[in-house]
């Protein structure tokens, strides 16, 4: 029971409100707010069911594999770019930050070196890009327990041989329980 209750905490299930308020604004914050819910239950469900099976190791090949498959699902469902990004990605090519979430998440940073609970960080703007005005949501996922199997700093050579294999340009290693692990990210245009 432990473990699901920190796999809950890693995805951040407990959402919190948004930087902005008002109209539109909270009708998106709302969408946004169960789209990533709905992202943190699925994948909870396997990466609990991948640790079950085999562990850590396991749970690499969900988040390789299924945690892109579980976002495009999403974005195709509901019309949002649905993501997850970090400012140390395990995947450069498809996770790397562009500069706004880059500036959300060093606030999201620096929000917790400052003592607030990463659970409840989420941040909501309307931008625009291109001459478009587009609603963006990041939500901050924290890094629990159950994530320094493969995110914390005493990874095991079995766990490091296969994330190395999996992401050979891996920066998303290091972390202490309770720091901003990355953040769930989706837009879409007003």
């Amino acid at each position: 029971m432990k473990r699901i209750t920190q796999l809950s905490a890693l995805l951040g299930v407990a959402l919190a409100s948004s930087a902005i308020a008002g109209g539109a604004e909270d009708a998106n914050v709302a969408e946004a707010k169960g789209i990533v819910k709905r992202f943190a239950e699925t994948l909870q469900g396997e990466l609990q069911a991948a640790m079950k099976q085999g562990g850590p190791v396991k749970a690499i090949e969900v988040c390789q594999q299924r945690a892109p498959a579980i976002a495009k699902a999403l974005s195709e469902e509901t019309g949002w770019d649905v993501g997850r990004t970090s400012l140390k990605v395990r995947n450069a090519t498809n996770n790397a930050p562009f500069d706004w979430e880059r500036q959300v998440l060093v606030r999201f940073d620096e929000r917790q070196a400052a003592g607030d609970d990463v659970q409840a960080m989420a941040y909501a703007e309307v931008v625009e890009v291109d001459g478009q005005k587009v609603f963006r949501f990041m939500k901050a996922i924290p890094a629990g327990d159950v994530c320094m199997a493969c995110h914390g700093t005493a990874i095991t050579p079995e766990v490091a041989a296969a994330l190395d294999a999996a992401y050979p340009d891996d920066q998303a290693r290091g972390y202490t329980p309770g720091q901003v692990r990355g953040a769930f990210t989706l837009s879409k245009p007003l």
